[in-house]
C-alpha cells in the first residue's frame, strides 16, 4: 500500500471505531434497559440481567458496523474536502477510483470483522440467550413466587404463598385452578417445588383438594398427604428443545443442513446461508456509496451537503431493498437469491457515482486545454 493509501485508511479506521463504539453504546443500552425492566419485574437477579444484556450485545454490533462504516466514509472525506486536502491529492492526478482503493480495503476489513460474528459468534450468542430465556421460564420461584401476594401464572389459575421458610419451604399454600369446568381449589400447610423431565412439579403436603362440579353444583373435598401438580403445563418449558436455523453456526448448517431440523425445508437453509454470507457485504457497499456520492462534488464554500443528503438517501433506499428483501425470503424460502440483488445494486451505484466523477473531473481539464489552445492561435 502506498502512503496515500495508509493515510486514508487510518483516519478511515479511527473514525469507524469511534463511530461504532457510538453507536453500539446508544442502542445497546437503548436495549438494555428495557430488557433490565422487564427481567427485574420478574424477580431476575443482577447477575442473570448482565448475561442476558451482554448476550444482546453481537447482535447489535452486527447491525451498527456498516452503519458505522458508512459514517466513518462520509466523515473522512468532508474532512478532506473541507481542509482541501482532496484538492491537493487530486491535483497530482490520483482519479477517484484509485481513491476509492483504501475505501474498499477499509470496507473488507470491516467485512471480516462482521464475518466472525455472523457465522459464528451471533448464532451462539442466539442459542445460549434461548436457553436462558428457557431456565427463566422453568424457574418457578424466580417466576411467580412470591410471599403474600396473590400470582396468576396462567389464564384461569391463581396461586399464593403465606411465607417461604429458610429451607425454601413455602408454607400455607393456596392454589385455584378453573381453566375446566370443574374449578377446583388446594390447600396446604406446606409443598416443595421439584424438577421433573416434563418441567417444574409443585408437590404439596398435608392439605386438602375442593372441587366445584358446573353441572350439578356439588362440592367435593378430599384429603390428600401429598399431591403433586404439574407446573410445566403451565409455562412454555424449555427442556428439549430443537435448536432453530438461527442458533446454529455456519458450519453447522453446511454440515447438517435441512436435517438438523425436520420442520426447516432445504429453501429455508439456503436462506439463511444466503443472508449470512451477504450480510458482511454490507459494510464496503456502504462505504463505498458514501464515499464515492461525496466525490460528485467539489469544494465549496457553502460545503458539500447536497452529496451528504444524496449519500444517506442512498443508503436508506439500499436498506429498505435489503429489508424487503429479507422479507421476500422469508415469506417464500425459495425466492432466497433476491437477498444479493440490493446489494447489487448498491455496488453498481458505487460504481456509477466513481464513474460520473471522473468524468467531471476530466470534462474541466479539457475545457481548459481547448482554452488555451485557441488563445495560443489567437495570438499568433
Amino acid at each position: 500500500m502506498s502512503r496515500l493509501d495508509r493515510y486514508l485508511l487510518a483516519q478511515l479506521m479511527a473514525l469507524f471505531g469511534f463511530f461504532a463504539l457510538v453507536l453500539v453504546a446508544i442502542y445497546w443500552l437503548n436495549q438494555a434497559v428495557r430488557m433490565f425492566n422487564q427481567l427485574i419485574s420478574d424477580g431476575q437477579s443482577a447477575r442473570v440481567v448482565l448475561e442476558l444484556t451482554s448476550l444482546a450485545l453481537p447482535m447489535v454490533i452486527v447491525l451498527l458496523l456498516p452503519l458505522s462504516a458508512f459514517a466513518a466514509a462520509v466523515y473522512v472525506l468532508n474532512r478532506l474536502i473541507g481542509e482541501s486536502e482532496l484538492v491537493v491529492i487530486q491535483a497530482t492526478g490520483t482519479s477517484p477510483w484509485r481513491l476509492a482503493r483504501p475505501v474498499l480495503v477499509f470496507g473488507v476489513i470491516v467485512a471480516l470483522l462482521m464475518a466472525i460474528l455472523v457465522h459464528l459468534l451471533v448464532p451462539m450468542a442466539r442459542a445460549r440467550t434461548l436457553e436462558r430465556r428457557a431456565e427463566i421460564a422453568e424457574n418457578v420461584a424466580a417466576r411467580f413466587v412470591t410471599e403474600g401476594k396473590f400470582q396468576h401464572p396462567a389464564p384461569g389459575v391463581t396461586f399464593f404463598i403465606r411465607e417461604i421458610s429458610p429451607r425454601g419451604e413455602l408454607l400455607d399454600i393456596y392454589l385455584a385452578d378453573s381453566r375446566s369446568s370443574n374449578a377446583t381449589v388446594f390447600l396446604a400447610s406446606k409443598a416443595v417445588i421439584v424438577r421433573g423431565e416434563a418441567g417444574p412439579k409443585l408437590v404439596m403436603i398435608e392439605g386438602r383438594a375442593q372441587s366445584l362440579r358446573a353441572s350439578d353444583g356439588r362440592l367435593s373435598v378430599t384429603r390428600f398427604a401429598d399431591f403433586t401438580f404439574d407446573l410445566g403445563a403451565l409455562m412454555a418449558a424449555g427442556g428439549g428443545r430443537t435448536p432453530g436455523l438461527g442458533e446454529m453456526t455456519t458450519a453447522q448448517l453446511l454440515r447438517n443442513g435441512s436435517s438438523a431440523r425436520g420442520g426447516d425445508t432445504p429453501g429455508a437453509v439456503s436462506r439463511e446461508l444466503a443472508r449470512r454470507f451477504a450480510a458482511p457485504l454490507h459494510a464496503p457497499v456502504a462505504a463505498l456509496i458514501g464515499f464515492a456520492a461525496l466525490l460528485l462534488g467539489g469544494f465549496s464554500r457553502l460545503g458539500i451537503w447536497r452529496q451528504i443528503v444524496l449519500a444517506v438517501v442512498l443508503l436508506l433506499v439500499l436498506q429498505s431493498l435489503v429489508n424487503f428483501a429479507d422479507t421476500v425470503a422469508q415469506r417464500a424460502p425459495g425466492l432466497w437469491p433476491l437477498i444479493w440483488l440490493p446489494l447489487l445494486g448498491g455496488a453498481l451505484a458505487a460504481v456509477a457515482m466513481l464513474w460520473l466523477a471522473r468524468r467531471h473531473r476530466r470534462a474541466p481539464g479539457r475545457a481548459n486545454r481547448r482554452a488555451g489552445s485557441a488563445a495560443g492561435g489567437a495570438a499568433a
